[in-house]
């Protein structure tokens, strides 16, 4: 069993150093000054003191040691199911969630630029979506990839 939960950490590790790396290198670049505008989306920096959609920005500095607690729950409930499987959705979502919680710790708040505004949002009246990051996106798609192996268990079988 030391051996599968070794192969579990290194996974999980390397997975979520990874989504740090890439999501901090990507937001230097904004926070440096680069800047993009185009017809479909622009690329800009905004610094989200909430969370998704800026909710929950009333909290301040609270916000982020609260995530804190929170993703240390997620790290800890998956070395409890000490299941493989989960180790690669596991590690894009905390190193997209230890990512934005850094950057509140650094910046003050979530380090934020791909804002999309085309098609529908103009024709509902709308300004566009959300502006996130490449930590967001990943968080989204670990998210899917839990749920899909929660509700199709044959799915995961270590």
């Amino acid at each position: 069993m030391p051996n599968h939960t070794l192969r579990l950490t290194a996974v999980l590790f390397f997975t979520l150093i990874g989504v740090f790396i890439i999501d901090q290198n990507i937001k230097m670049l904004f926070v440096d000054g680069f800047r993009y505008y185009s017809e479909y989306f622009d690329l800009i920096l905004v610094y989200n003191k909430g969370v998704a959609f800026s909710m929950f920005a009333f909290l301040q500095d609270y916000l982020k040691y609260i995530q804190l607690v929170l993703v240390t729950g997620v790290l800890v409930y998956v070395f409890f199911l000490k299941k493989l499987c989960y180790a690669i959705p596991a590690g894009l979502l905390l190193g997209g969630a230890f990512s934005n919680i850094y950057d509140r710790f650094i910046h003050g708040g979530v380090v934020d630029m791909f804002y999309y505004h085309a098609w529908p949002y103009p024709i509902f009246g709308l300004h566009g979506f959300a502006v996130f990051n490449f930590a967001d996106v990943m968080i989204d798609v670990a998210v899917i990839w839990i749920l899909i192996l929660n509700f199709k268990s044959h799915l995961c079988k270590s």
